[in-house]
């Protein structure tokens, strides 16, 4: 990044606070509607003193890391399973088709149903969230392997698992990685969906008791928090796939 990108981005920041910060009274808004910038810090001191707020921010970042590394391997897993055998792909493709389209948060009141008011239905919706946009990009990069490559490597007798760990998953990689990408955004929607139909921690449940006490000031701070916990997880994997893809070529600026 260089210098003017840094300026360009801290001058954009300060307006946009200075703008939250008087806009609202200018405008007569009420802080129970739009809270000014300062109220909403002074929120967030209070939320640390009074609210067990870092308790609250540790657990949801724990069900959001979790779920993310299941549905990661889960989603993996199935893709190149499936991947490797178009039989099952054929048979299986409709079921995993009508489980993509329905929408999982729908899932999180028949968990609670099921498991109870545990960490359960948060866990298992961000699995189901982070599940399918991996099994997809996997299974798609496993269709477009070089058929060639693989017809050389059958030339040569290599087995089955020596084509896969040779030419398959490497060429996979970049797709992996760019699911795992969309899967650590969709991680942080997914726990925080199960804490806010059925959870009594993480903040989701702190934007459920907000909203009871009519408090926008909590309800802003929760959702930075988990913005910047969604930030931290992608900021791993891309710190992962950068040094797992360091062989591909950046493009030119």
């Amino acid at each position: 990044m260089s210098v003017r990108d840094f300026i360009a981005i801290v001058v954009v920041a300060v307006v946009a606070v200075a703008a939250w910060e008087f806009l609202p009274p200018f405008f007569r808004v009420p802080k129970y509607i739009i809270p000014t910038f300062s109220q909403t810090v002074a929120e967030l001191f209070r939320m640390a003193l009074s609210e067990n707020l870092l308790r609250h921010t540790i657990s949801t970042a724990v069900m959001t890391t979790i779920g993310f590394l299941v549905g990661s391997l889960m989603g993996a897993a199935g893709g190149y399973l499936l991947g490797m055998s178009q039989f099952w792909e054929r048979i299986l493709s409709p079921y995993i088709l009508g489980l993509q389209i329905a929408p999982k948060v729908a899932f999180a009141p028949l968990f609670i149903m099921w498991f109870g008011y545990t960490f359960w239905p948060k866990l298992l919706v961000t699995i189901l969230i982070v599940f399918f946009p991996i099994l997809v990009n996997v299974l798609q990069s496993m269709k477009t392997v070089d058929r060639d490559m693989v017809n050389l490597a059958r030339a040569y007798s290599m087995s089955r698992s020596q084509i896969f760990w040779k030419i398959e998953f490497p060429a996979s990689l970049p797709a992996l990685m760019a699911g795992l990408r969309i899967g650590a955004t969709l991680a942080v929607i997914g726990v925080t969906v199960g804490e806010l139909v059925g959870g009594n921690t993480g903040l989701g449940y702190l934007i459920t008791y907000a909203e009871g006490q009519a408090n926008a000031a909590m309800v802003f701070n929760a959702i930075m928090l988990l913005t910047v916990i969604g930030i931290v997880l992608y900021g791993v994997v891309a710190a992962i796939e950068t040094r797992v893809l360091h062989y591909i070529p950046k493009a030119l600026k």
